[in-house]
This record gives C-alpha cells, structure tokens and sequence, in this order.
C-alpha cells in the first residue's frame, strides 16, 4: 500500500467507532449506520488526496453522511398506504427501542445549546472532558457540570430519577 492508503487505514481504525455512531444516530439503525458509514468511506477515500486538511476529515465524513441518508431517504419508495381503517393503538406495555430513541432525541433537542453539545460531544463523539473543553472554549470544571447537569436534565425527561430515599 501507498503512504495515502496507510494514512486512510489509520484514520478509519481511529476514528471508525465514533463515526459509526454518528451514523448509528442519522439512520437509527445498526445495520443502516455500518452501511451509511461504508458509502461515506468509499467517498472519503476516493477524495482522500483532495483533502488538504487532515483535521476536517470528520467534518468531511460526517458532511458525507448526511448528504448521503437525504440522498437515500429521498429515493425511498412509499411504504405506508391510506386505509380506510385505523390501526389499533399500541398497548401501554414497555416502550419499543424505535419510541425510546425517539424520546432521547427529544429530549436532547429541549437541552440548551451548550448542554446538547457536552452530551454529544461525549457521548455520541467518545471526546474526553479536555477535548471537549477544548472545543467548546471551556474550563474542564465547566465540561463536567454542564455535562452533569445535562444528564440529569436528560434522566428527568425521560421519567429515569430514581425515587430519592426520606432523609
């Protein structure tokens, strides 16, 4: 191999987990990421000597990505029918993971912008709290109680605060 395709190995090794979950949160779907992910790859290797800087190689991936799932979102057929009946409503039984992600998401929507960013900044990217600091122009101390106060924020819309014991 050439000292480019190196290069592009060592990127994906490194940086493969965290882009595949940013797909993983684009298509909602494990299957649907790692393919996403593939196809935007497959673009990003193909550009790989256009790409001066080496540092917005996330940003150029994930920028493929995106573009990518409108492209196929927009080419889907039609899957859902008019009927002249409605579907029974679901029981009350334990929320499906497709009603879960969608909660979290709305839930992470309703976060100020700074605590949307130090979550998924941590938890979606795998960026450590010094990185974070970094890239959000921030103390450490700042990262860790905006992060802290994000989750708690996150456990009390989604109904996970456990019941406080009396005191």
């Amino acid at each position: 191999m050439s000292g480019w395709e190196d290069e592009f190995h060592e990127y994906v090794r490194a940086r493969g987990p965290a882009l595949l979950r940013a797909a993983h949160q684009l298509t909602g779907h494990p299957l649907d990421a790692e393919d996403l992910l593939q196809n935007a790859l497959t673009k990003t290797y193909l550009a790989w000597n256009r790409i001066e800087d080496r540092r917005a190689l996330d940003g150029y991936v994930r920028r493929a990505m995106v573009n990518i799932n409108i492209s196929q979102w927009r080419r889907r057929k039609l899957e859902e029918y008019p009927s002249a009946e409605l579907p029974e409503p679901p029981n009350d039984g334990p929320a499906r993971d497709g009603d879960v992600h969608e909660l979290l998401e709305q839930a992470l929507e309703s976060l100020p912008e700074r605590m949307r960013a130090a979550i998924v900044l941590r938890y979606y990217e795998d960026m450590t709290e010094p990185e974070i600091a970094r890239t959000l122009g921030v103390s450490v101390g700042t990262v860790k109680s905006t992060v802290s106060r994000a989750m708690s924020k996150l456990r009390d819309a989604l109904g996970l605060r456990s019941p406080q014991p009396p005191r």
